[in-house]
C-alpha cells in the first residue's frame, strides 16, 4: 500500500492519542449538562489548549487528547444504541456493556471531534477509533450480553459497520491519520495469553492464531477501501498497563507477524522503549511498505527521556527500518484508561524532548 499523507519532514513526531486529563476535564465529560453552552464552551477551550500544548512542544501530528470521550473505547456508545453505561465498582472507571442488539445512532460523534480539532490545529491531525475485537474483549459479557449476542464474535462483527461508517466520514472530513487502537491483538504476543485461547471452547476455534486472524479481519473490515487518508493500527502490550497499574504483558511481536502483515493499513504504531529480545529483527519481517510509528518515549510517570536517549532508540531501529519510514511517538497514549493520573507538565517536557530528538536526527541523517 502507498501512504497518503506527506508529513513534509523527515522523522516526523506525533502522539499516540490520549493526553492527561485534570479533574476539570473529567468532570466536564462526565457531567449530565456537558452539552449546555457554558460547559460546551469550556470543553472547546480545553481542547484548544491541549492542541496548542502539542504544537508548542513541536509536534508534526496532533490529536484532541481524546478529551471529549468519557473513555477512549466507550465512545462506541455514542455511535450505537444497545449499551448500558455505568461505573466499574472495582476501580471507578466508566464501564460500558452490550446488553441489546446494536442499532446505529446518528453517525458523526467522532467526526465532530475531528471537525473542531481541524479548526484549532495548524498541524496535521490524527483521530482514533477502537478496534472491534478490543470492544469484544472489554464490552461483551457472557451473561449480560447473551440475549443479544450469545457469542463474543457475533458482537464484534456487529461493531464493524458502526465503526466503518465513522471511518468513512473521517476520511471525507479530511483527517490526515485515522488510527485503529488494537491492544487486544497485541496481547496475543504473550505466552500466557496465548495459552488461554487454546482449547477453551468452540467460541475460540483454532486458539490464539485464530483469535489474531479474527482481530485483523475485523480491523480490515473497518478500513478496507478507504482512501485519501493515512490508515494506522496502534499495538500496545505493556506501556498502557504500566500507567494504569494493571498487569503487564511480555513477548516480542514474532507470534503475530503473519497477521500484522495482512493489515490493510499504511502505518503500525509499536512500542520500543523497552525492546524485548529480537525486536529490531522483527521490524525486518514486517511488510516493506509499512510506516513504523516508533514508540521511543516512555509514558511511565516520572521517567523523562532526554533527546539523546530518544534519538539513540530511533537509530537502533534504523538498523532494520529505513529512516524515511519512521515516525517518532511515545510508546502509548499518555492517559490510557480514563482514570489514569499523569502530570501534564511532565508530558509537555517529554513532548518537547521528542521534538528535539526529531531535530537531532534530521541534523545527523537528513
Amino acid at each position: 500500500m502507498s501512504t497518503q499523507t506527506d508529513y513534509g519532514v523527515l522523522f516526523p513526531t506525533s502522539v499516540v492519542g490520549s493526553m492527561p486529563r485534570s479533574d476539570f476535564i473529567r468532570e466536564l465529560v462526565a457531567s449530565e449538562v456537558s452539552l449546555q453552552p457554558p460547559q460546551a464552551r469550556a470543553l472547546d477551550a480545553a481542547v484548544a489548549y491541549v492542541v496548542g500544548l502539542q504544537e508548542e512542544a513541536g509536534l508534526d501530528v496532533v490529536t484532541d487528547g481524546e478529551w471529549r470521550r468519557a473513555s477512549y473505547i466507550g465512545v462506541i456508545a455514542e455511535l450505537a444504541h444497545g449499551f448500558e453505561v455505568g461505573v466499574n465498582p472495582d476501580d471507578g472507571r466508566p464501564w460500558t456493556i452490550a446488553v441489546d442488539e446494536l442499532a446505529p445512532k446518528q453517525a458523526g460523534f467522532i467526526v465532530e471531534e475531528a471537525r473542531f480539532l481541524k479548526s484549532v490545529a495548524s498541524k496535521k491531525i490524527k483521530v482514533t477509533l477502537p478496534a472491534p475485537a478490543l470492544l469484544g474483549e472489554r464490552m461483551w459479557d457472557p451473561v449480560r450480553s447473551a440475549s443479544a449476542y450469545p457469542k463474543r464474535r457475533d458482537f464484534v462483527e456487529a461493531c464493524v459497520p458502526i465503526l466503518r461508517r465513522e471511518a468513512e466520514l473521517l476520511a471525507a472530513e479530511g483527517v490526515d491519520v485515522i488510527q485503529i487502537d488494537d491492544p487486544h491483538l497485541c496481547l496475543l504476543v504473550d505466552a500466557d495469553v496465548r495459552a488461554g485461547y487454546e482449547g477453551v471452547s468452540a467460541e475460540e476455534p483454532g486458539g490464539a492464531d485464530s483469535e489474531a486472524d479474527f482481530s485483523v479481519e475485523m480491523d480490515n473490515a473497518v478500513v478496507e477501501g478507504i482512501e485519501g487518508t493515512r490508515l494506522a493500527v496502534h499495538l500496545c502490550r505493556r506501556a498502557g498497563a504500566r500507567v494504569r497499574g494493571d498487569a503487564c504483558y511480555s513477548g516480542d511481536f514474532s507470534p503475530i507477524i503473519d497477521q500484522l502483515n495482512r493489515l490493510l493499513v499504511h502505518h503500525l504504531t509499536m512500542e520500543f522503549t523497552s525492546p524485548g529480545a529480537g525486536e529490531v529483527e522483527v521490524f525486518r519481517r514486517l511488510r516493506s511498505d509499512f510506516e513504523i510509528g516508533l514508540g521511543c518515549v516512555s509514558v511511565h510517570p516520572g521517567q523523562v527521556d532526554t533527546p539523546e536517549v530518544i534519538a539513540a532508540r530511533v537509530e537502533q531501529a534504523m538498523e532494520a527500518v529505513p529512516k524515511e519510514r519512521i515516525v517518532l511517538n511515545p510508546d502509548c497514549g499518555f492517559a490510557p484508561g480514563s482514570a489514569a493520573r499523569v502530570d501534564i507538565d511532565e508530558v509537555y517536557a517529554k513532548l518537547k524532548n521528542l521534538a528535539q530528538a526529531g531535530r537531532l536526527l534530521r541534523e545527523r541523517h537528513g
